[in-house]
């Protein structure tokens, strides 16, 4: 028995602006459940990039800004030095049926130096993942 793709989305979020424009464009598409996941890099024998309590209250405005555009949201905060790997859990931990997200910019040395986010999540993954557009369909 075949399962809809877009039953359970797993959207990964960064921060305020990328919630916003993410739920934006996710918004113009049909889906069913969508948790949204906000992974807090925690440093594992090195300084944590932010404060805790900063770190969280940056989920805390990613997920209410995705909430403006769709209200009716799960969300998931998880705390490691592996983004792609956290990602994967939190979608293995729901039992989503994808992972949908907006890649962002940058140049090809960018990408190079920071692993390639989106590549390996692509590529590790162990349900589809779904690379949503950076413009809306309608625009």
């Amino acid at each position: 028995m075949s399962e809809k793709i877009t039953k359970h989305l797993v959207v990964p979020v960064a921060n305020e602006e990328d919630a916003r424009e993410t739920a934006r464009i996710l918004d113009t598409y049909e889906y069913g459940q969508v948790t949204v996941v906000h992974i807090i890099e925690k440093g594992e024998g090195v300084p944590d990039k932010l404060p805790l309590e900063q770190a969280e209250q940056r989920a805390s405005n990613a997920f209410g800004a995705f909430r403006g555009f769709i209200p009716g949201i799960d969300t998931e905060t998880a705390y490691s030095r592996d983004v792609v790997t956290a990602i994967i859990d939190v979608a293995a931990d729901v039992n989503a049926s994808a992972i949908a997200f907006r890649p962002r910019g940058g140049n090809r040395l960018v990408q190079f130096l920071s692993g390639d986010t989106a590549l390996k999540l692509i590529t590790d993954a162990d349900r589809p993942v779904i690379a949503l557009p950076e413009e809306t369909k309608n625009e």
